[in-house]
């Protein structure tokens, strides 16, 4: 009851400082595992649509040139944890039409992150169970390759000049370096407990490792491979993304089932520490930046809802319902299609 008044009279607050602020455009995707579905929500109006599907979907994201939506996850008939085959699947939408994947492709294992290259061609997706990245011709609609990693890989981001993957291995402790060009692993950097997910600097001189298992964030220096530092978060910090500008890193604090944690760590990247923590809803957990830089995007899994911060003013501005156990998070700028 005092949870349900809570966030009643938040909502309201957040009404009043939203009406008082520039309120975002573009469109917001989640992933919502736990409801087995996507949502889409259109900034502007609040108007939200959702889209049932046959896999408990755990990430998604847009292609470069805005045009595909890319899903992963495992069938919902073999839980969270697939093996096989069948198990898991790659959605592909038309972000025009988001009613019904344009077409599917099964992922072998349990699929976990999808990311594309810098032509939206090839689709790379972490798959857990086997310890390797499938890629994907999304135009021949084949697999392309299939890269070996470290243990349990999760989190991928492709470098800002396109040539490298890094791969978060959660139980290998480790990153991989993936070279684009070769489809092979490179080099493995040691960077602590549990690496969830990754985030480059603009620049590319810098990423950034959320250590879940020890609640901080790994700085390391891309040109030497090598770890340069860890910053203390919050609780289980997940996923995390840097501004345009590469000032600042917005890293979601998820906390656990029994104590989750609503904090967003915010990281000044010159001054390689903390601060600012914002507060969200239960089960922080996907992070996106818009492309100008001015809102931040969290999805909160225990709250069914996504959050909208303001970065000039570093303040929570909105907050939007979607569908139950929101994680995978993705915006797409004001377009024709949206």
């Amino acid at each position: 009851m005092h949870r349900i008044l809570k966030y009643g009279l938040l909502a309201a607050w957040l009404t009043v400082v939203g009406s008082a602020l520039a309120a975002p455009g573009g469109t917001v995707f989640t992933a919502n595992e736990q409801a087995a579905s996507i949502s889409r929500v259109r900034l502007a109006d609040g108007a939200a649509s959702h889209v049932k599907l046959d896999i408990a979907p755990h990430n998604l994201q847009l292609t470069p040139d805005g045009k595909r939506l890319l899903v992963v996850g495992v069938s919902v008939h073999a839980g969270h944890h697939g093996n096989s085959a069948d198990d898991g699947r790659l959605l592909v939408f038309d972000v025009a039409d988001t009613a019904a994947p344009a077409f599917s492709l099964a992922v072998a294992g349990h699929p976990a992150h999808v990311i594309t290259d810098r032509s939206g061609q090839l689709a790379f997706v972490s798959d857990a169970a086997n310890n390797v990245l499938q890629v994907f011709d999304l135009a021949s609609r084949t697999l392309r390759a299939r890269i070996a990693t470290g243990a349990y890989p999760h989190g991928l981001r492709l470098s800002p000049d396109g040539q490298q993957i890094y791969v978060a291995n959660m139980k290998g402790n480790s990153v991989s370096v993936i070279d684009v060009a070769s489809l092979r692993e490179v080099a493995q950097i040691a960077v602590g407990r549990a690496p969830v997910q990754v985030a480059f600097l603009p620049d590319g001189r810098h990423s950034y490792v959320s250590l879940s298992g020890e609640n901080k964030v790994a700085v390391i220096d891309v040109a030497r491979r090598q770890l340069l530092d860890k910053i203390a978060v919050g609780n289980t910090p997940v996923q995390l993304f840097a501004t345009p500008d590469g000032k600042l890193l917005y890293v979601a604090n998820q906390g656990s089932a029994a104590q989750p944690d609503e904090r967003v760590s915010v990281i000044d990247t010159g001054r390689g520490q903390v601060t600012a923590t914002l507060r969200t809803a239960a089960g922080a957990h996907g992070v996106v930046v818009s492309a100008d830089g001015r809102h931040v995007f969290v999805s909160n899994m225990g709250a069914a809802s996504f959050w909208v911060i303001d970065v000039a003013q570093q303040q929570v501005i909105a907050s939007h319902a979607v569908q139950a156990g929101p994680n995978g998070i993705a915006y797409a700028a004001d377009t024709a299609g949206n």
